[in-house]
């Protein structure tokens, strides 16, 4: 239910996205000064290990001054520990190559396809899965989504459509309307799937053009979040999903179980209660991916089995994610 405090929270003017985006921190020194944390600038990696920060200025306000320890601060600053070589370690950790249909679309599931709807994202993150995929070959977007579509019109197998990236919301909202006008002529398509970190690091994305389009698809709407810490939701997150409530859509989480920084039970029930609290359904909790330069934040599955029990035993059972890894090939994620 809309409160009469919440309702005037969603009517206040929401910042411009567009120029949040612009304003994010890419310097790991200049992150680094604002935490407190400058005399850690000397262990940083050359060249981002590769790899180039970003984060939202709004992000690092979330983060604990002076910890270097902080879990919203270890999943995007740059570690040497990324340029060690680890066997059993990839460049496609998941096979999405391998999954390939036509340009930017991926079809590993039965009854779902994936588009790589935009290589940008508003945070990197440092575990990221698709860190070395190939974004300047494989945009769903390019062209009016033309070949994508194309396939998705010849396979009628396909009841859902899996928006990814990148971040699919780094795209305009005009783009946006441009793919689902495409969908109007699929009626095989009756679900639309968006996983988007946006929500939770720049929830001024979730503004009133974007929610007027959400809330006219005639699909039933997912949206599936990326939250790892609790820390990470704050009020502006809770409007955030309350306007993609309101825009008719069912709001999940996924997370990554990551070492250092979720890796506790109190951290995963804090992480679950907090979720809920803000209307989001815990849904998968993900071993990591095994990503080329992200082996520094891998928990066993010894470790991992043990915490979900300890959570188990603490939380109601919806509150409770699934422990999944993704292997390449399989039919499904693979539970544990």
């Amino acid at each position: 239910m809309i409160t009469a405090s919440s309702s005037a929270r969603l009517s206040s003017p929401v910042p411009d996205w567009r120029q949040l985006w612009r304003e994010a921190i890419t310097d790991p020194a200049e992150l680094l000064a604002l935490l407190g944390l400058s005399s850690l600038a000397a262990q940083l990696p050359v060249d981002d290990a590769g790899f180039a920060l970003r984060v939202p200025r709004g992000f690092v306000s979330r983060m604990r001054h002076g910890d270097p320890s902080d879990p919203l601060l270890l999943q995007v600053l740059p570690q040497l520990a990324e340029l060690a070589d680890v066997d059993g370690y990839a460049v496609d950790a998941v096979g999405d190559l391998g999954a390939r249909e036509s340009q930017g679309l991926l079809h590993k599931y039965h009854g779902r396809a994936l588009l790589i709807a935009s290589g940008s994202c508003a945070i990197n993150c440092r575990y990221c899965f698709r860190r070395h995929f190939p974004y300047g070959e494989e945009m769903a977007a390019a062209g009016q989504w033309r070949r994508a579509l194309e396939h998705l019109r010849l396979d009628t197998s396909i009841h859902e459509l899996i928006l990814s990236g990148g971040d699919p919301l780094a795209l305009a909202t005009a783009k946006l309307e441009e793919l689902s006008r495409g969908l109007a002529d699929l009626p095989h398509v009756t679900r639309l799937r968006i996983h988007t970190r946006l929500p939770v690091v720049l929830p001024e994305r979730i503004d009133a053009p974007f929610t007027e389009w959400l809330g006219s698809l005639p699909l039933q709407k997912v949206v599936v979040l990326h939250a790892n810490h609790a820390n990470e939701l704050d009020a502006s997150v809770d409007d955030a999903c309350e306007r993609l409530r309101g825009a008719g859509a069912t709001v999940l989480n996924q997370a990554v179980l990551l070492r250092g920084v979720n890796d506790a039970a109190d951290a995963l029930v804090d992480l679950s209660e907090r979720l809920f609290a803000a209307g989001v359904l815990p849904y998968y909790l993900h071993q990591l991916d095994r990503v080329q330069g992200a082996a520094h934040f891998e928990v066993d599955d010894a470790a991992a089995l043990a915490l979900v029990q300890a959570i188990r035993a603490r939380l109601p059972g919806y509150l409770v994610p699934r422990l999944v890894r993704e292997v390449a090939g399989e039919p499904a994620k693979r539970p544990l």
